[in-house]
Protein backbone atom coordinates (compact mmCIF):
# COMPACT_ATOMS: atom_id res chain seq x y z
CA UNK A 1 0.00 0.00 0.00
CA UNK A 2 2.65 2.65 1.23
CA UNK A 3 6.27 1.78 -0.26
CA UNK A 4 9.60 4.29 -0.02
CA UNK A 5 11.81 2.89 -2.88
CA UNK A 6 15.73 3.96 -2.70
CA UNK A 7 13.85 7.97 -2.02
CA UNK A 8 16.30 10.56 -1.33
CA UNK A 9 15.76 14.20 -0.66
CA UNK A 10 18.93 16.54 -1.05
CA UNK A 11 18.33 20.40 0.00
CA UNK A 12 21.82 22.27 -2.08
CA UNK A 13 24.70 20.73 0.40
CA UNK A 14 22.13 18.31 3.32
CA UNK A 15 21.07 15.42 2.23
CA UNK A 16 18.19 14.52 4.29
CA UNK A 17 17.04 11.44 3.08
CA UNK A 18 19.56 8.84 2.16
CA UNK A 19 18.32 5.83 -0.18
CA UNK A 20 15.20 5.53 2.04
CA UNK A 21 13.23 2.01 1.12
CA UNK A 22 10.30 0.28 3.45
CA UNK A 23 7.18 -0.57 2.73
CA UNK A 24 4.18 -0.85 4.88
CA UNK A 25 1.41 -3.50 3.87
CA UNK A 26 -2.64 -2.77 4.31
CA UNK A 27 -3.88 -3.31 8.09
CA UNK A 28 -0.38 -2.42 9.45
CA UNK A 29 1.01 0.51 12.06
CA UNK A 30 4.53 1.49 10.99
CA UNK A 31 6.01 3.98 13.22
CA UNK A 32 8.80 6.19 11.68
CA UNK A 33 11.22 6.97 14.25
CA UNK A 34 14.36 9.44 14.48
CA UNK A 35 15.97 12.40 16.70
CA UNK A 36 15.47 15.90 15.43
CA UNK A 37 16.57 16.28 11.84
CA UNK A 38 16.76 12.98 11.14
CA UNK A 39 14.78 13.19 7.84
CA UNK A 40 11.42 11.84 9.42
CA UNK A 41 9.32 15.02 8.50
CA UNK A 42 11.15 15.43 5.02
CA UNK A 43 10.34 11.95 3.93
CA UNK A 44 6.57 11.54 4.98
CA UNK A 45 6.16 15.54 3.11
CA UNK A 46 7.89 13.67 -0.08
CA UNK A 47 5.43 11.02 0.14
CA UNK A 48 2.44 13.18 0.51
CA UNK A 49 3.96 14.61 -2.43
CA UNK A 50 4.30 18.06 -1.15
CA UNK A 51 8.27 17.60 -1.80
CA UNK A 52 9.64 16.33 -4.64
CA UNK A 53 12.37 13.39 -4.18
CA UNK A 54 15.68 14.35 -5.74
CA UNK A 55 15.71 10.66 -6.64
CA UNK A 56 13.94 7.38 -5.98
CA UNK A 57 10.79 7.37 -5.30
CA UNK A 58 7.51 6.17 -3.35
CA UNK A 59 4.26 4.75 -4.19
CA UNK A 60 0.51 4.68 -2.49
CA UNK A 61 -1.72 2.13 -3.53
CA UNK A 62 0.63 1.35 -6.67
CA UNK A 63 0.24 4.92 -7.65
CA UNK A 64 3.76 6.80 -8.33
CA UNK A 65 3.75 10.24 -5.84
CA UNK A 66 6.86 11.72 -8.81
CA UNK A 67 4.40 10.87 -12.10
CA UNK A 68 0.46 11.09 -10.65
CA UNK A 69 0.60 13.46 -7.48
CA UNK A 70 -2.96 14.07 -7.60
CA UNK A 71 -3.80 10.83 -7.75
CA UNK A 72 -1.50 10.09 -4.47
CA UNK A 73 -3.32 12.86 -2.46
CA UNK A 74 -6.88 11.31 -2.88
CA UNK A 75 -5.70 8.17 -1.70
CA UNK A 76 -3.63 9.56 1.58
CA UNK A 77 -4.88 11.38 4.98
CA UNK A 78 -1.93 13.63 5.81
CA UNK A 79 -1.51 15.13 8.85
CA UNK A 80 1.50 17.60 8.78
CA UNK A 81 3.00 18.78 12.32
CA UNK A 82 3.16 22.23 11.38
CA UNK A 83 -0.33 22.50 9.72
CA UNK A 84 -2.36 25.58 9.75
CA UNK A 85 -6.50 26.06 10.48
CA UNK A 86 -8.78 29.04 9.20
CA UNK A 87 -9.01 30.94 11.73
CA UNK A 88 -12.59 32.58 10.96
CA UNK A 89 -14.34 29.27 10.09
CA UNK A 90 -16.03 27.03 13.05
CA UNK A 91 -14.59 23.47 13.48
CA UNK A 92 -17.58 21.84 11.57
CA UNK A 93 -17.11 23.94 8.71
CA UNK A 94 -13.41 23.55 8.53
CA UNK A 95 -13.73 19.80 8.61
CA UNK A 96 -16.52 20.52 5.83
CA UNK A 97 -14.71 22.38 3.69
CA UNK A 98 -12.01 19.97 3.40
CA UNK A 99 -14.98 17.60 2.89
CA UNK A 100 -15.74 19.10 -0.01
CA UNK A 101 -12.39 19.56 -1.05
CA UNK A 102 -12.37 15.89 -1.57
CA UNK A 103 -15.48 15.50 -3.58
CA UNK A 104 -18.38 15.03 -0.87
CA UNK A 105 -21.48 16.29 -1.39
CA UNK A 106 -24.87 15.95 -0.05
CA UNK A 107 -26.05 13.45 2.33
CA UNK A 108 -22.66 11.58 2.18
CA UNK A 109 -20.77 14.84 3.25
CA UNK A 110 -23.29 15.64 5.93
CA UNK A 111 -22.98 12.37 7.65
CA UNK A 112 -19.35 11.94 6.97
CA UNK A 113 -18.55 15.34 8.49
CA UNK A 114 -20.71 14.28 11.73
CA UNK A 115 -19.27 11.20 12.22
CA UNK A 116 -15.55 12.72 12.31
CA UNK A 117 -17.15 15.39 14.68
CA UNK A 118 -18.02 12.52 16.88
CA UNK A 119 -14.79 10.69 16.44
CA UNK A 120 -12.65 13.07 18.03
CA UNK A 121 -14.78 14.44 20.26
CA UNK A 122 -14.95 18.09 18.93
CA UNK A 123 -18.93 18.08 19.19
CA UNK A 124 -18.49 20.50 22.33
CA UNK A 125 -16.20 22.98 20.47
CA UNK A 126 -17.60 22.40 16.81
CA UNK A 127 -19.49 25.93 16.40
CA UNK A 128 -16.51 27.44 17.60
CA UNK A 129 -14.20 29.38 15.95
CA UNK A 130 -10.86 27.57 15.25
CA UNK A 131 -8.81 30.51 15.94
CA UNK A 132 -10.24 30.42 19.50
CA UNK A 133 -9.12 26.77 20.27
CA UNK A 134 -6.91 25.05 22.57
CA UNK A 135 -3.62 23.99 20.98
CA UNK A 136 -5.53 20.27 22.16
CA UNK A 137 -8.70 21.13 20.09
CA UNK A 138 -6.92 22.37 17.52
CA UNK A 139 -4.94 19.40 16.97
CA UNK A 140 -8.11 17.03 17.25
CA UNK A 141 -9.59 19.12 14.40
CA UNK A 142 -6.63 19.27 12.00
CA UNK A 143 -6.49 15.07 12.80
CA UNK A 144 -10.43 14.98 11.57
CA UNK A 145 -9.86 17.19 8.58
CA UNK A 146 -7.19 15.30 7.40
CA UNK A 147 -9.07 12.01 6.85
CA UNK A 148 -12.48 12.88 6.47
CA UNK A 149 -12.56 11.74 3.16
CA UNK A 150 -11.78 7.97 4.74
CA UNK A 151 -8.50 7.57 2.56
CA UNK A 152 -6.92 3.84 2.36
CA UNK A 153 -3.47 5.41 3.35
CA UNK A 154 -2.80 7.67 6.33
CA UNK A 155 0.38 9.69 7.08
CA UNK A 156 0.65 11.36 10.44
CA UNK A 157 3.20 13.74 11.77
CA UNK A 158 3.09 13.59 15.58
CA UNK A 159 -0.42 13.39 15.87
CA UNK A 160 -0.77 13.34 19.32
CA UNK A 161 0.96 16.80 19.49
CA UNK A 162 0.05 19.35 22.13
CA UNK A 163 -2.65 16.80 23.36
CA UNK A 164 -3.30 15.68 26.74
CA UNK A 165 -3.88 11.92 28.29
CA UNK A 166 -7.54 11.72 27.23
CA UNK A 167 -7.34 13.20 23.55
CA UNK A 168 -4.72 11.55 23.03
CA UNK A 169 -6.72 8.75 23.52
CA UNK A 170 -9.00 9.32 21.32
CA UNK A 171 -6.67 9.36 19.00
CA UNK A 172 -4.87 5.72 19.75
CA UNK A 173 -8.52 4.48 19.33
CA UNK A 174 -8.76 5.88 16.19
CA UNK A 175 -5.57 4.69 14.76
CA UNK A 176 -6.54 1.22 16.14
CA UNK A 177 -9.90 0.76 14.34
CA UNK A 178 -8.66 1.91 11.49
CA UNK A 179 -6.27 -0.86 11.15
CA UNK A 180 -8.99 -3.08 11.81
CA UNK A 181 -10.44 -1.60 8.52
CA UNK A 182 -7.39 -2.42 6.48
CA UNK A 183 -5.93 0.85 6.17
CA UNK A 184 -1.68 1.37 6.00
CA UNK A 185 -0.79 3.78 8.33
CA UNK A 186 2.80 5.63 8.80
CA UNK A 187 3.29 7.89 11.64
CA UNK A 188 6.14 9.75 13.14
CA UNK A 189 6.51 10.36 17.14
CA UNK A 190 9.13 10.96 19.91
CA UNK A 191 6.79 9.28 22.35
CA UNK A 192 7.86 6.03 22.77
CA UNK A 193 5.02 4.76 24.77
CA UNK A 194 2.83 5.10 21.66
CA UNK A 195 5.23 3.10 19.12
CA UNK A 196 4.51 0.26 22.29
CA UNK A 197 0.63 0.63 22.06
CA UNK A 198 0.24 1.22 18.23
CA UNK A 199 3.07 -0.32 16.26
CA UNK A 200 3.04 -3.23 14.39
CA UNK A 201 6.77 -2.28 13.01
CA UNK A 202 9.18 0.23 13.32
CA UNK A 203 11.72 2.31 11.48
CA UNK A 204 14.86 4.35 12.92
CA UNK A 205 16.53 7.03 10.73
CA UNK A 206 19.55 8.34 11.98
CA UNK A 207 21.17 11.08 9.30
CA UNK A 208 18.80 10.47 6.56
CA UNK A 209 19.11 6.93 7.02
CA UNK A 210 17.31 3.86 7.58
CA UNK A 211 19.21 2.44 10.52
CA UNK A 212 16.98 -0.26 11.95
CA UNK A 213 13.90 -2.20 11.17
CA UNK A 214 11.98 -4.53 12.91
CA UNK A 215 8.85 -4.95 15.21
CA UNK A 216 9.41 -3.44 18.85
CA UNK A 217 10.28 -7.19 19.79
CA UNK A 218 12.86 -7.51 17.52
CA UNK A 219 14.39 -4.31 18.07
CA UNK A 220 14.56 -4.96 22.43
CA UNK A 221 16.02 -8.16 21.34
CA UNK A 222 18.55 -6.85 18.49
CA UNK A 223 20.11 -4.20 21.27
CA UNK A 224 19.76 -6.21 24.33
CA UNK A 225 18.06 -3.19 25.91
CA UNK A 226 14.83 -3.47 28.29
CA UNK A 227 12.41 -0.94 26.64
CA UNK A 228 11.73 0.65 23.31
CA UNK A 229 13.34 4.28 24.51
CA UNK A 230 16.90 2.74 25.12
CA UNK A 231 16.94 0.66 22.21
CA UNK A 232 16.28 4.17 20.49
CA UNK A 233 19.03 5.65 22.27
CA UNK A 234 21.46 2.79 21.45
CA UNK A 235 20.74 2.49 17.35
CA UNK A 236 20.90 6.31 17.12
CA UNK A 237 24.00 6.81 18.86
CA UNK A 238 25.61 3.37 16.91
CA UNK A 239 24.90 5.40 13.98
CA UNK A 240 26.52 8.48 14.62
Amino acid sequence: MIRFDNLAKRYAKVEAVRGLTLAVEPGEVYALLGPNGAGKTTALRCLATLLTPTSGTAYVDGIDVRSDPLMVRRRIGFLAASMGLYERLTARELVEYFARLQGLEGSALADRVEEVVDTFGITEFADRYCGRLSTGQRQRVSVARSIVHDPPALILDEPTLGLDVLSGQTIYRFIERERERGKAIVFSTHQMEEVELLADRVGVLARGRLVAEGTPRELLESTGQSNLARAFLQLVTEAA
